[in-house]
């Protein structure tokens, strides 16, 4: 039996794979090992962020959170303040989390639950510095609130250039309310060897305006990171004092040199069959008459469909699913709760009730992303809330 844990409760069911019909199975052990794996590659002194966003990347962010502190990890991240607010409450106070787009109408609540917010313009800066002297905790009143500048180095997202770094220099020292933690940047093409002097000009720019921004304060050292996930692998040499791991974390490799090929996965989802039907060839399967069958086949029902995150791309041959050892192709149209699979070629011991593994060690991740002409980010993600995590 597996344990489901539901983080918003705090508390333990037990129950089976059977009850339950779709799972999706967090390995915490392998998420320990991915940040391992990340963490030798490191300077001792090197710090580490954890990005925790989209729910922990569809995983559950409060038990991968939880996990990744107990390993060491020493910042947090997430996008919005009402991703921070669960992890606040569980984590207590000790463990800085950073807010990467924060809401200006949740200014107050961020200030409250001490969330570090990232500040990527001077108009944000400005709305900040107003709603920190209306709402300032009793905490902070004597001492500045922490913030993570954002440069823009080459993303074109979001983030100062240098030459808009001196009119924040002249906020913040006319208005000292705020105190920066750290300075940091994105890199758009770490994981193209192709596009490695966009990298270094990106590593250099963005070295010109962490000195600027440094010489602003030089009673204390400001924080620099710039390595995302492949960053880490590609670029170690300028890790600075801190790396952002993200997908990495999650077992999904970005680089494919060989330095993320001892990564495990962590997610997997799991099914198991619900009904088993054969049919002659020329038999029709699914909305629309899409699945055409040429041999007589065995056709067993899955209950996973697209608003379980089994995406509609994944019909009709695109992705194939693990059953007894074998790989199974889909028969027909995703349905909205349901997909049909060709077991013929499985074992004839196959049986209602029997489990099947949509993605994990057998169906890589990597291979729906590509049936779906997408990334493997957006795969783990769009796991749906409906489909019970388990964590092992």
């Amino acid at each position: 039996m597996d344990t489901i844990i539901d983080p918003t409760k705090s508390q333990t069911t037990m129950v089976t794979a059977r009850q339950t019909q779709t799972i999706e199975q967090i390995n915490l052990d392998n998420l320990a090992h991915n940040f391992k794996v990340f963490k030798s590659r490191l300077e001792p002194s090197t710090r580490t962020l954890a990005l925790v966003k989209a729910d922990g990347y569809g995983t559950g962010a409060l038990e991968v959170s939880r996990r990744l502190v107990q390993c060491g990890v020493d910042y947090l991240a997430v996008a919005a303040v009402d991703e921070g607010l669960p992890l606040r409450n569980a984590l207590g106070p000790r463990v800085p989390i950073i807010v990467l787009n924060p809401n200006m109408s949740d200014h107050e609540a961020m200030f409250n639950i001490n969330l570090e917010p990232e500040v990527y313009s001077i108009e944000q800066a400005r709305i900040l510095i107003h709603d920190l002297q209306r709402y300032r905790p009793e905490s902070f009143r004597d001492m500045p609130y922490p913030i993570h500048v954002k440069i823009d180095s080459g993303m074109h997202r979001l983030g100062f250039t240098l030459d808009q770094l001196p009119d924040l220099l002249d906020l913040l020292a006319h208005n000292q309310v705020l105190r920066p933690v750290s300075v940091f940047t994105h890199l758009s093409v770490a994981d193209d060897a192709s596009e490695d002097e966009y990298t270094r000009m990106q590593l250099a720019y963005f070295g010109q305006c962490a000195d600027l921004l440094q010489s602003a304060y030089p009673d204390r050292h400001l924080l620099r990171h710039a390595l995302n996930t492949s960053g880490t692998m590609r670029f170690t040499s300028s890790q600075m004092d801190m790396v952002r791991l993200g997908i990495g974390l999650y077992g999904i490799r970005t680089v494919f040199d060989g330095s993320e090929d001892s990564l495990l996965p962590v997610a997997s989802v799991r099914s198991v069959i619900i009904s088993i039907k054969e049919w002659d060839a020329g038999t029709t399967i699914g909305y629309g008459r899409r699945g055409k069958l040429t041999r007589h086949s065995r056709v067993a029902t899955i209950p996973i469909g697209y608003a379980d995150g089994y995406d509609r791309h994944y019909g009709c041959g695109a992705a194939q699913m693990w059953v007894a050892g074998t790989l199974c192709p889909t028969v027909g149209n995703v349905c909205m709760d349901a997909v049909m699979i060709d077991i013929t070629d499985a074992p004839a011991t196959v049986a209602v009730g029997d489990e099947v593994e949509v993605f994990g060690a057998h169906v890589p991740i990597e291979t729906l992303a590509q049936a779906r002409g997408t990334i493997p980010y957006e795969v783990l993600t769009s796991v749906s809330p409906r489909v019970a995590r388990v964590y092992v």
